[in-house]
């Protein structure tokens, strides 16, 4: 039986998936016919939608994740990275770009694994903030 936070965790990483593949600009057939939902995402995940995560200080956020069990942390920086950086280039907003770099090093300093793609992203973040 699928826990409340296994559950979460799915959603989490299938997420973060989905956003890797918008991001690469791959997206497949079936991601597009499922036309990403991120408010029910959000509230599934964060039990509130994008537009009040993306309003909390990155601080705010993080103390959301930090209640959440340690070993699950970079699964939620890792997609909330991947959240902000889509949506920031998107709506070329540079708080969410910003966000986007803070979670992409936590993500980077909580899993330990040595990800290139992430690190260009970041540097490309601070070139562009």
């Amino acid at each position: 039986m699928i826990t409340d936070k296994e559950f979460t965790l799915r959603l989490i990483r299938q997420l973060t998936q989905a956003l890797e593949k918008l991001i690469l600009e791959k997206p497949e057939e079936s991601l597009m016919q499922k036309d990403l939902d991120f408010d029910s995402l959000m509230k599934d995940i964060f039990k509130m939608d994008f537009t009040e995560v993306s309003s909390k200080a990155k601080e705010n956020v993080i103390e959301i994740v930090n209640e959440r069990q340690e070993r699950d942390h970079k699964d939620y920086y890792e997609m909330l990275g991947n959240l902000f950086y889509f949506k920031g280039k998107e709506a070329n907003n540079l708080d969410f770009l910003d966000k986007a770099k803070t979670f992409y090093e936590l993500y980077l300093q909580t899993s330990g694994i040595f990800a290139l793609p992430i690190i260009n992203r970041i540097n490309e973040l601070k070139k562009t903030l």
